[in-house]
């Protein structure tokens, strides 16, 4: 599946060799496929994860024919086969399919991956904030300019930084440009983090919002942002297959009396797993902050 075209293996019942024709990759020429069957609820088919989405799925349901979209990661692929082309991999793909040896993924419905792209806009815009701040640090770094009163980005800190100066008009000029992308970076965290706190109580997310959002560290932001990326938890049965799709189990690499393991495998959901770090290092902070307050010696009144 590309952009512009799409490589169609069909396997007829009783046949081992895969018919393969290209066609485009706009609807009409799909739902022109699906008309070659006679009967299209008895066709399934199958095709790869990738940055296309999920449409064609959608339209190939919508014209009744059964669709599963296969994790790439999880394709039996042979050790020794350097060969990769479009028209062997459709044909490898539908004898697998038929040998029920790919592991398919869920489709979202349209109103779940709305949400979670906007949940994935906002964790972009995180990051150039973060890389804005970067910037900006680093530049006051290399002219000396360097902050020991406690931590960064605090009300203290953004004093500081507004009241620097320069002697010279272009580094002052520069400093200007800096705080301005910092100013507009903030305020789109802010604007999108605005309209995803409505989603927070709208269906289908608001029973698992309120239900992770009681855990510490979790945020009904985070909340929404774990909703969104799993949304069906019960095709999990079991923790140690919803840790495998995080990535978050580690690495092996064991054999006869050999035994070894490595960090994690980091072969998951990036979004899914990037969240529940993050609330488990907020988890762990608030801990160690609590643990501070309730053993440091109080001063008697």
């Amino acid at each position: 599946m590309h952009k512009n075209t799409i490589s169609a293996a069909v396997l007829e019942p009783g046949s081992m060799v895969p018919v393969v024709d290209k066609i485009s990759a706009d609807d009409e020429s799909v739902r022109r496929l699906v008309a070659r069957f006679e009967e299209p609820g008895r066709v399934w088919a199958c095709y790869e994860a990738g940055p296309t989405g999920y449409e064609l799925a959608r339209v190939l349901r919508g014209a009744g024919m059964r669709c599963e979209v296969i994790a790439p990661s999880l394709i039996p692929a042979r050790p020794g086969d350097r060969v990769k082309t479009d028209k062997r991999d459709a044909r490898r793909l539908a004898l697998l399919f038929r040998g029920n040896q790919l592991s398919s993924v869920r489709v979202p419905t349209p109103a779940e991956e709305a949400v979670r792209d906007l949940c994935r806009a906002r964790a972009d815009m995180i990051i150039d904030l973060t890389r804005a701040r970067h910037r900006l640090g680093k530049f006051l770094l290399r002219h000396g300019r360097v902050w020991r009163a406690g931590d960064n980005w605090t009300q203290k800190h953004r004093a500081w930084v507004r009241a620097q100066r320069f002697g010279e008009r272009a580094l002052n000029e520069t400093l200007a440009h800096y705080q301005a992308t910092l100013t507009a970076r903030e305020a789109a965290v802010d604007a999108i983090g605005a309209d995803l706190a409505p989603w927070c109580d709208r269906a289908p997310f608001t029973d698992a919002v309120g239900r992770l959002a009681a855990y510490r560290g979790i945020t009904r932001l985070g909340g929404l942002t774990l909703a969104a990326e799993v949304c069906d938890w019960r095709r999990f049965p079991t923790a140690p297959m919803f840790m495998g799709f995080t990535g978050l189990v580690p690495s092996e690499s064991s054999s006869g009396d050999r035994t070894r393991r490595g960090g994690i495998t980091h072969a998951g959901n990036t979004h899914l797993r990037t969240q529940l770090v993050e609330a488990a290092w907020a988890y762990k902070t608030g801990e160690i902050r609590r643990f501070i307050r309730s053993t440091w010696p109080r001063t008697p009144r």
